[in-house]
């Protein structure tokens, strides 16, 4: 694959030099474990950040990984007598792993980074020289068409990912493959697409690299490579959803105005989904100057399909663009181009009334309920990942609440989730709290106040009594009238199920 200003990439028609130097890796403990006992903690955390000095010190031997480490992660000329004890080396310049330099050194064409799947799998991705942190992480590159490896973005939308088993699966703007990754481990069929036919190129040697089952790779834009006809079970997508004035960087700006690219790709995935299929994204959302952001999302989401929106950050336009600038190296360049730079992003959001910039999780689950429950939440706490259960979970209690009328109800039967803590504040000595607070030490990590009447129904709900019957059991305890303790309490009942403290018992 050939891209004007970058080298050329390996070939990804040779599984069998893939397969040969996946066992070459393995056997010189090339893997995430290997990588964390030979360099320790801070020279590896240090490596995620784009930092090399401390690997460099940490491999001044001469053993296998060491000089692995060198090849692929710091990108060093290596001696050819070195790498020939290590890697098939012909096979390897031959497909074009690896490139000489001068006349006994050779050097990875590549940046091969181990990454650890589930099950502690040993996985290797694949991404262009120099690019191995993606998103945000002030790579220096502003050069059109590169491909980005594993970053925060990436990581987080693998962790929220519903892992059920499904029959099909599509990865949009895959980049450097990590989520058709993911994918082929609980998919039957994996497709995965980009506009840019590097990635898709890159994509391919990541799953060979790793030894999965090769993906349905397909170049266009969105939902452009997908036939009309094909559903899919489990849509994912980390996009290019920077909002940006202009289409200058492939792997992060969409092209279109503001956020209307993130806007249709959650607009279209609903006639692209099974029934009970689930379409998980991340995106980025305008603020705009009187306009509720959280109507805004309501209106993107598809008939048919309910969603759990999650607003994780806010940043004003000042700190956003900075951020997007520094991503591209701009502010290490001419300082007059960097303010024009700066200037021109300023001059698209003032146009579009934008006074800051949303990111977070955009989830679907396709149900065709004629009452679909669309929840849009800010939650910019620190979480439990992998989320992918929780996630799974929120909407099957969803689907359950739809089900159940108040009376039907007061007839179910609940149990507290596991690992809520309660929580009462007030002051020192007083006889009474002033609120009762109920915590999750798992998953979202959610707290909420719940009243006297609340905190007794959680604390009792084992799963042996219907709601009702613990209503008039507190009802009788506390002296209340039972019918006005039945009728008013649903509504927190039903709070306390969708936040996740309430499971219900089938």
């Amino acid at each position: 694959m050939s891209n004007p200003g970058l080298p050329p990439l390996p070939s990804s028609d040779r599984p069998d030099t893939a397969a040969r130097l996946r066992d070459a890796l393995l056997g010189a403990s090339f893997t995430a474990d290997g990588l964390l006992e030979l360099l320790g903690a801070p020279a590896y955390a240090a490596l995620a950040r784009s930092e090399t000095v401390p690997a460099f010190r940490a491999t001044r031997g001469d053993t296998p990984l060491e000089t692995l480490v060198r090849l692929f992660l710091l990108q060093q000329p290596v001696p050819h007598a070195r790498v020939v004890d290590v890697l098939p080396v012909d096979a390897c310049l031959e497909d074009g792993w690896l490139t000489r330099a001068g006349e006994d050194d050779v050097v990875a064409t590549v940046d091969v980074r181990p990454y650890g799947g589930p099950a502690d799998e040993d996985w290797f991705i694949v991404s262009d020289l120099g690019c191995a942190v993606g998103g945000a992480g002030g790579i220096g590159s502003a050069h059109e068409g590169v491909v980005l490896g594993v970053g925060g973005a990436s990581t987080t939308l693998a962790g929220i990912t519903v892992r059920t088993p499904v029959a099909s699966a599509l990865d949009l703007g895959t980049g450097s493959g990590i989520q058709a990754l993911h994918a082929t481990r609980h998919a039957t069929r994996v497709t995965a697409t980009d506009v840019n036919p590097r990635a898709l190129h890159i994509t391919a040697l990541t799953l060979a690299l790793s030894g999965v089952p090769a993906a349905d790779l397909r170049e266009g834009s969105l939902f452009a490579p997908v036939r009309a006809d094909e559903k899919y079970d489990l849509i994912v997508s980390n996009p290019p959803f920077v909002i940006s004035p202009g289409a200058r960087l492939t792997y992060r700006d969409g092209g279109m105005g503001g956020d209307d690219l993130c806007r249709t790709l959650v607009q279209e995935a609903g006639e692209r989904l099974r029934d009970g299929g689930f379409a998980q994204f991340l995106a980025n959302w305008q603020h705009v100057e009187g306009e509720d952001w959280q109507d805004r999302l309501r209106s993107w989401v598809p008939r048919g399909c309910d969603a759990w929106i999650v607003q994780r950050e806010v940043q004003d336009v000042t700190q956003y663009t900075e951020l997007w600038l520094r991503d591209a190296g701009d502010h290490r360049g001419d300082t007059a181009e960097y303010r024009a730079r700066y200037d021109a992003w300023l001059d698209e959001f003032e146009a579009r009334g934008v006074k800051a910039v949303g990111f977070g999780w955009i989830t679907l689950r396709r149900t065709g309920a004629d009452r679909p429950s669309v929840t849009v939440e800010e939650w910019p706490h620190p979480v439990e990942q992998p989320l992918g259960d929780t996630v799974r979970a929120h909407f099957e209690r969803l689907g359950h609440l739809r089900a159940h009328d108040d009376a039907a109800l007061l007839e179910a039967r609940f149990k507290l989730a596991a690992e809520v803590v309660q929580e009462q504040v007030g002051l020192p000595g007083a006889e009474d709290p002033e609120h009762v607070v109920l915590r999750q030490n798992r998953g979202m990590r959610r707290a909420t106040r719940v009243d006297t009447i609340g905190a007794g129904f959680a604390g009792v709900s084992d799963g042996t009594m219907s709601a009702g019957r613990i209503l008039d059991a507190i009802a009788q305890l506390l002296g209340e009238d039972p019918v006005l303790l039945r009728d008013r309490t649903p509504a927190q009942i039903r709070l306390l199920v969708e936040q996740g403290f309430l499971e219900p018992v089938k």
